[in-house]
This record gives C-alpha cells, structure tokens and sequence, in this order.
C-alpha cells in the first residue's frame, strides 16, 4: 500500500464520504481531526492532502487552520468547502459572510480549465453541484485562479496548476454532486498520481501478516456474536495463527430464531473453528425479567454478557488478547476533532471494559475498514453470502425489540414472526435491497376475531429501511400485496398475534430501532 491520502478533518458531518470515494477508487485513505493533523502528517506521508467541510466560519477567531507543513510539503492539495476557505485564508485569499448563502442543490458553470476537472468538463458547461455554505471566498491567493462560479460564490472552484494546490466550495463528496466521485479521481490519480492498487485481497494479505507479527506465538480469545463483523474478526484470524485462535460465542437469548445453532455450525463445523458455546439465556431472561427501560435493558446485557464472557475466558485460560470487530467509524469517533470522548453507545457489542478487567492486549484487524469494506474483506475470506450480506442487528437483540417488559413467550412470539417476514423478503427478491429490516413486538393487545371466536392477543411492528450507512434513512416502499401477504402469514402461524402493522416513519426524525 503505497499510495494515501489524508484527510484533514474540520467538522463536517459527510467527511468520512470523502475516505469512502477516495477508497472506493482503489486509494487508501485516513482521516484525522485538524487538531492532530501536524503530527499525523509527518508520519502518514501522504502522496496528497483533502480538507474537509465543517461548521465553524474562517472569519471567526480561534477556528480550525491547515498545518503550515502541508502547504510546504510540495504535494497536491485539495480544499473543499471550509477546506478551500481555510486554505485561501491562509495563503493570502480572503474570505467573508455573506447574505446570498447556498445550501442544497446548485449549479456551477465552468469559466476555465485546469487539472481538476480534465476530461470531465468544457467552458461553458453548466453542472449540478451539492453546496452548504454561508461563508465565500471574495479574493484569491497569489498563484490561483477562478475555474468556476455560482450564483452565490464567485470562486465555487479554484485553481493553482503549478503547486497542485485546488479548491471546491461544494461538496464532491455526497452523491447529489453527479460527476464528484470522478472529481476526486480527478484528483487523486491524475494530479496526485496514485496506482488505484489498494484491494480488498491486499488488504487481506496485509492484515494477516500483521496480525501474525502482532500475536507471535500468543493465544487470542475472540466473542463471535454471529455478526458480520466479528464472522469476519474471527476467521481471518484463524486464516493468520490457526489453533491459536478461540472463540466465545454467548447466546443471550435474545437472538434471532436458531441464529445460535446457525453460529455454531458454521465456525465450528465448517470452519473447525475452536468454539465455546456458552448458552446463557437463562442467566440473561432472568436478569430482564420485569425490566420495561431500553437503557436499563443495554446495561444489563452489556454487564452480563461481560461476566459470562470473562467466566468462559477464565476457563480457557492463558489468553494474551482480545480479538474485537472495531470499525473506521468507531475509531474516527473515539478521536473526534472536538477532543472529547466519542459516546459509549455500543460498548457491550464490541466487549467494552474487558481488555482493562483482564489484562489483555487488542487485536482489531478491521479497524481501518468501512462496514461495505467488511463485507467485501468477508466474501474476500470465502464467509458465506447469507453471513456476509446479513442484515445488521443490534447488539441488545431482540430485547430492544419487544418495548416494555420481556419474558420468554414474548421472545418466542417474535422470534416465530421475525422468521417469518424475513423469509417473505427474501422469496420476493428483496433482502439485498433492504439495509435493515425486523419485526417488533408491541405492549399492546387488541381485539380481533378468528375462527368465529374472540382474540385479545399483541400487535406486531414491520420495520424495513434503506440506507447507506445507518446514519440516516428511509422506510421500504413495500407493495400493498406484499405487506398483506406477511401480515396474513404472521397471524396464520404465530400464535399470539392478531394484527399487523407496517412502520413508514424515516431517520430522521425517527431511529431505525424502536428503542
């Protein structure tokens, strides 16, 4: 992996889109907030720099700057959005507020050439852009020149050919600007001259090799919830040290219908993964028992499943560390440009506390990958299709599922229901076109009627979303025909349910769980 471009991050809320198309262009990148930008660069050697957007405005005092090392290190350089304010503010420019902001969709014509947008756009042409600023450059730097305008900025791009330095005051990176995934290709691959050769194959043989000079000869305890991630954690390990390997899979459950007995065969009979299946779900449903608050749900599995996890260990015995399915986004988080913490929302999905209660070191071999990348590195490593592409679930399971009170018939009644309108999304073609979907189990009983008798049973939720990343989205526009025929099924075959609705609300305002 030679070729890596930074990202310096000022705040904006689409930032880790620019790691991702810069990835998906087969060029490894990385994000760093601008508080520790100077230090990172030095190290990082990139082969070109991107600035980020970002809330805060230039012409404020105590605001975000660029390092002075990057505009001295004589490598490409591309501001987008506060990035190009920052930069022209810094190199000489000027920037101010004005009345006329733009946020939302626009449009750019092009009144120059230059490198950036080579190939891609003539004098003259009018394109459509993403833009959300309130700030505008009104006078360049020395050196640079305008090579684009909108209604609302006289330099919506600018241009210095001869140090590579390119600034853009919309947002290449969101998929409202139609040509931006080549702009920033523009970039990295004319301009910055990367190859394009970071794959997910490499990445594999790269990962396997540090992980082996990481662990030596060392033992390594992985906790396999039957996710994507930790499926994916736990046999690239076995692929890196074999037998040093042992994995924890603690059934809490809560888990979907015969998702434990589906975990165990896989790794255990199909990988010959070591596996200790502790089945637990006696300690967790009692535990739950009269529990009606989703917080107070988290934190009793989160501290449960640590106890029995680190019982099971105890028994193992002599392991020297932890293997966790830590993200890209977890880590960008945990070092928010900010400086404070990242929230502790998820600590018990990735085993959170145990390294300090046990004295372990971590292995985190997806640390550096995107949840899209996870799945590519997964089929990359032979993982079945239907672990791969698995819709994601919640590291509470299905206890967030069921509001108020959980006892055993209710996660028996959703289990049977959850099944059920799955298998439906899947016989019509439809899984892979649905980020999440699920049932929930409603604390309400309603009157209905069958088989010419009286019913007082519960009310089942369909919740089926579209997304990218989780971080916003929007209900499944399932047919009439198709939501009548689950509802039918489910009240058919599950006892316990006499009506069924479908949830059409979008993120935001709404979660995509219900607690």
């Amino acid at each position: 992996m030679t070729d890596r471009i930074l990202i310096i991050d000022f705040g904006s809320q689409v930032t880790q889109l620019i790691a991702r198309r810069v990835r998906e262009s087969g060029v490894y990148s990385e994000i760093v907030p601008f508080n520790k930008a100077g230090d990172v660069f030095k190290e990082f050697a990139p082969k070109a720099v991107i600035l980020s957007g970002g809330p805060a405005s230039v012409t404020a005092e105590d605001t975000p700057r660029v390092p002075q090392a990057v505009f001295e290190a004589g490598i490409p350089l591309l501001g987008i959005c506060y990035g190009e304010q920052a930069m022209c503010a810094q190199l000489g420019g000027k920037v101010e507020g004005h009345d006329h902001q733009e946020f939302g969709r626009a449009t750019i014509e092009i009144v120059d050439e230059c490198a950036l947008f080579d190939g891609l756009f003539k004098l003259g042409d009018i394109e459509p852009v993403w833009m959300s600023h309130g700030d505008r450059v009104v006078a360049l730097p020395p050196g640079f020149k305008a090579v684009a305008v909108s209604s609302g900025a006289p330099f919506a791009a600018i241009a210095n050919d001869e140090k590579k330095f390119y600034g853009v005051q919309f947002h290449p990176e969101v998929m409202h600007t139609p040509r931006g995934a080549e702009i920033l290709k523009n970039f990295t691959h004319k301009i910055a001259g990367c190859v394009g050769d970071w794959t997910m194959a490499a990445f594999k043989e790269t990962e396997i090799r540090k992980v082996r000079e990481q662990v030596g000869s060392g033992r390594v305890i992985c906790g396999l919830s039957g996710g994507v991630d930790s499926s994916v954690v736990a046999v690239l390990l076995h692929e890196a040290i074999g037998d040093q390997l042992q994995c924890v899979f603690v059934d809490t459950g809560v888990m979907r219908a015969g998702e434990a007995e589906q975990v165990v065969t896989l790794f255990r009979d199909h990988y010959n993964i070591p596996l200790v299946h502790a089945d637990a779900s006696d300690l967790f449903l009692g535990k739950l028992e009269g529990v009606s608050d989703p917080e107070q749900k988290r934190k009793i599995i989160g501290a449960t499943f640590i106890d029995v996890f680190e019982e099971e260990a105890k028994k193992i015995g002599g392991a020297d560390f932890l293997a966790q399915g830590t993200l890209y986004p977890d880590v960008i988080e945990s070092v928010s440009f900010t400086g404070g913490p990242s929230v502790t929302i998820k600590s018990h999905h990735n085993v959170g506390g145990l390294p300090e209660r046990m004295n372990m070191k971590l292995v985190e071999p997806l640390r550096e990958l995107f949840k899209d990348e996870v799945r590519a590195l997964g089929r990359e490593l032979g993982l079945p299709e239907e672990f791969v592409g698995r819709h994601p679930f919640p590291g509470p399971g299905l206890a967030i599922r069921i509001p108020g009170e959980i006892t055993r018939e209710k996660v028996a009644i959703l289990q049977k229901a959850d099944a059920v309108y799955l298998d439906e999304i899947r016989k019509a073609g439809l899984y892979d076109e649905i980020w999440q979907a699920f049932a929930v189990l409603l604390p309400v009983r309603t009157v209905g009627v069958m088989g010419d008798g009286r019913t007082y049973d519960y009310v089942c939720a369909l919740r089926a979303v579209t997304s990218t990343d989780g971080m916003t989205a929007d209900y499944f526009p399932f047919s009439h025909d198709f939501l009548g025929r689950v509802s039918t099924r489910i009240i058919n075959e599950v006892r316990g349910i006499n009506r069924v609705v479908y949830d059409v609300t979008s993120k935001p305002p709404g979660t995509i769980e219900w607690e």
